[in-house]
């Protein structure tokens, strides 16, 4: 299946803009996400087989998600269960609706199977995803995996109000979804990388955990997404939340900033331009900071691992290092939509072939 679009389909895809494409193609899947019938095609075609897993107190289908970014604006979100996916996170989506940076923001690094992006958190605000969630669920088109949503801050707010724009999401946003992702890593809103500062995302944190325990609503895991950039040390000093702020997981890991060495003029035109860089060439930082951090949690903080991933082997390697579940953006641009399907066969065999029953038994195996 990843064949035929890769031999037929890219090429053309590839033919336009990358952002324009992208819209197209969201809005497609939005059409079908509203049609029983199409969802069932594509069910038929790509719905991937079981391998469950329970974290968070959720049931996992399969461990292979949907990363954010992927759909913004939750406007496609019943699509992705049927594509395959274990479970989607949507967004990412601030208080406040904004466009996000200007264009081109979105460029595709070819050989590297590799792409950057400057969106900046470009999307309709909360009010206006949650909207959207309660017309899916009321339409009984609700997905049949869980759903996250990732949570950034506004460009309008200023960093010393961080914490309410993030709270205001939140509890926009909390009777609707099974968990969520605080943002402070996306390298595209200025200045949000600082979030990451121990004190900053202790604050931020703090104000959600102050509306997760009102009482009202069931309290909802939060995460919280890294970036490949951050020295051990710091990633060490957020973990050092986990207990504190009840921290429910960790995101391992957002886009880079850094870029890999070519002498390809097309690419080093390509990595010029300023953004996050996704695919490939993130594989192998990701996966040890996900080791990293397995191994200093000592295994009892849930990662979820995102960067690279593009085979079961690449999926295998994130989860012996400590993930226990995992997210593709990029390898969906690249293969198509029958990479989900490919990822958790390809997982099914390896765990057959480790003598494991459940992935779970996998998680960790080679972070020693």
């Amino acid at each position: 299946m990843s064949w035929f679009y890769r031999t037929f389909a890219r090429p053309v895809l590839f033919s336009q803009d990358s952002e324009a494409i992208h819209n197209r193609t969201l809005k497609l899947l939005g059409w079908a996400s509203r049609q029983s019938l199409v969802c069932d095609l594509v069910s038929t075609l790509y719905r991937a087989p079981a391998l469950p897993i329970k974290l968070f107190g959720l049931q996992f289908p399969n461990p292979v998600g949907l990363a954010a970014g992927m759909d913004k604006h939750a406007a496609a979100a019943p699509i992705w269960p049927e594509i395959g996916f274990g479970f989607s996170e949507l967004g990412g989506v601030t208080r406040h609706g904004q466009p996000g940076n200007p264009a081109p923001r979105m460029f595709r690094a070819i050989p590297d199977e590799a792409l950057i992006n400057r969106m900046g958190f470009n999307n309709p605000g909360a009010e206006a995803m949650a909207v959207k969630l309660r017309e899916w669920r009321q339409n009984g088109r609700w997905p049949e995996h869980p759903v996250g949503v990732n949570l950034g801050k506004s460009k309008i707010t200023p960093l010393q109000e961080a914490a309410s724009d993030y709270a205001n999401s939140f509890q926009t946003l909390r009777p609707f979804a099974d968990f969520f992702v605080v943002n402070v890593s996306s390298p595209n809103t200025p200045n949000l990388r600082q979030l990451q500062d121990k004190a900053a995302l202790n604050e931020i944190l703090e104000a959600l955990q102050a509306i997760n325990s009102d009482g009202h609503t069931p309290r909802k895991p939060i995460l919280v997404k890294v970036a490949p950039d951050l020295s051990f040390e710091a990633l060490d000093e957020i973990l050092g939340l986990a207990g504190p702020r009840q921290i429910a997981g960790i995101v391992a890991t957002n886009t880079t900033i850094s870029r890999p060495s070519t002498t390809n003029p097309d690419l080093q035109r390509i990595y010029g331009e300023t953004g996050g860089l996704s695919g490939k060439p993130l594989r192998h930082r990701s996966t040890e900071v996900v080791r990293h951090l397995y191994r200093q949690s000592k295994g009892t903080l849930p990662i979820i691992g995102v960067g690279g991933i593009f085979t079961a082997a690449d999926a295998w390697e994130k989860i012996t290092a400590g993930a226990s579940l995992i997210q593709i953006y990029t390898a969906l641009v690249y293969e198509g939509p029958g990479i989900v399907k490919e990822i958790v066969t390809g997982l099914r065999s390896r765990l057959e072939q480790a003598g494991l029953k459940h992935i779970e038994d996998a998680v960790g195996k080679e972070a020693a």
